[in-house]
């Protein structure tokens, strides 16, 4: 009796134990399955505020419209994507806080940067130390003294970024056979290495430099700067600036004039539609870097006047309080996204090793044409195109969203215009 009674016992214990088990496993099945079909979390600081808003703003939209998109599409490895991100205000300080709670605090499954040099540079540590993807947005160099091999760039200046961005200009000015450059740039990272660029370029063509000069970010009056360059007399400017610095500098050569016959270059917010209108006929003669422009050889990029016309139909719809145009970002900010989709859905999981892998393998055909990386993370050639300011009459908006108002100069393959002396255009 006694060996029957512990045999019951023992029975009724593996049955109870199996229940139990059962019924664990059937209470924390549906969980399992519901964080199965948690979203993607993608993650960023961006610049919504600040200096830096007028194209921080422009490019959250575009990514938003990429979040549309994709979900449309299925999502990413079957899961819905949300974007996780935080105005950094345009201050480098506040990007190391933002990713680590990105990370640590929000959990997010992938970061990508905000945009611009300054506010790339401070998350380079954070994410080098967590060994995860990291996509870039328009930033000048940030890879040169890490060379992570996780880090790739949405910024179209080739693999030498800082000598690229500047190259189409230098071909440009050629046609006025200069001898002398004055070069100008804001004391801040992503203009001093600009800047070193134009140098390596000025060189290259023999040029003698008669200025090498930064100055403070915080400069409010540019109208000694311009000064003290005329009277070096260069035959060509060339100006690495920041929004704030590009609308000073171009009020206070309206104001001193100068007798250089190409001024600009590098010249950041000259593309922003509420620059360009607020500056209205100043502009005429600028030539300076950009990406996108209203002009008929830029459908080399099949599908991006679609998206651009999405984006200024969002905006004037919904009321944003953001760029107008997008001519600026919106393409390249739905690109350095996308591209991180494609990656993942290609390899199938979240593995960020294989991910990078995938991606420095890779030709991905977006919005912003064909897109391979090289062995730094940046882009395997150069695309920055110049453009010419001309035939601005007043401070309508629309003019800028037709072509002619900033005329491409170089590459020769989309050349929509001849270049002219800068005063020749006053």
């Amino acid at each position: 009796m006694t060996r029957i009674l512990k045999y019951r016992v023992r029975v009724m214990l593996l049955a109870g134990l199996f229940a139990a088990a059962f019924t664990l496993t059937t209470a924390f099945a549906p969980v399992a399955q519901a964080q199965s079909k948690d979203p993607i979390k993608i993650g960023f600081s961006m610049a919504l505020t600040g200096a830096l808003a007028g194209g921080g703003k422009q490019s959250l939209v575009a990514m938003q419209i990429w979040a549309e998109d994709i979900n449309e599409q299925g999502g990413i490895l079957g899961r819905s994507v949300e974007l996780v991100f935080y105005d950094d205000q345009t201050n480098p300080k506040n990007v190391p806080g933002i990713y680590s709670k990105l990370l640590d605090v929000d959990k997010v499954d992938f970061v990508v940067s905000g945009y611009g040099t300054n506010l790339i540079a401070p998350a380079m540590p954070v994410v080098i130390d967590r060994d995860i993807v990291f996509m870039g947005l328009f930033g000048m160099n940030n890879n040169g003294k890490w060379n992570y091999e996780k880090y790739f760039q949405i910024l179209p200046a080739g693999p030498s970024p800082a000598v690229g961005f500047s190259s189409n200009w230098f071909e440009a000015v050629k046609t006025f056979k200069p001898k002398t450059i004055a070069l100008v740039a804001a004391d801040a990272e992503f203009a001093r290495n600009l800047k070193e660029g134009a140098v390596e370029n000025a060189k290259a063509m023999g040029l003698e430099i008669v200025y090498n000069e930064n100055y403070p970010p915080r400069t409010a009056d540019f109208t000694p700067i311009v000064r003290a360059v005329n009277a070096k007399k260069p035959d060509i400017f060339y100006i690495a600036s920041y929004p704030n610095g590009s609308a000073g500098l171009v009020r206070a050569i309206a104001e001193v004039g100068t007798d250089a016959m190409a001024v600009g270059g590098g010249m950041v917010g000259l593309q922003y539609a509420g620059l360009m209108s607020g500056l209205g006929p100043n502009l005429n003669g600028f030539l300076n870097y950009d990406f996108y422009v209203p002009e008929p050889t830029m459908n080399i990029y099949p599908g991006s006047k679609e998206l651009i016309d999405r984006y200024q139909k969002k905006v004037k719809d919904e009321g944003l309080k953001t760029d107008a145009l997008g001519y600026y970002l919106v393409p390249w900010a739905y690109a350095y996204v996308d591209i991180l989709g494609k990656a993942v859905n290609a390899v199938g999981k979240i593995d960020h090793d294989a991910i990078a892998e995938y991606i420095h393998k890779t030709k991905f055909t977006t919005v912003v044409g064909d897109v391979e990386f090289g062995d730094n993370g940046e882009w395997t050639q150069s695309r920055t195109i110049a453009v010419q300011y001309q035939g601005i009459k007043n401070n309508e908006l629309d003019q800028f969203s037709q072509p002619g108002t900033r005329k491409i100069m170089f590459p020769a393959d989309i050349q929509t215009g001849e270049v002219k002396p800068f005063n020749s255009l006053r």
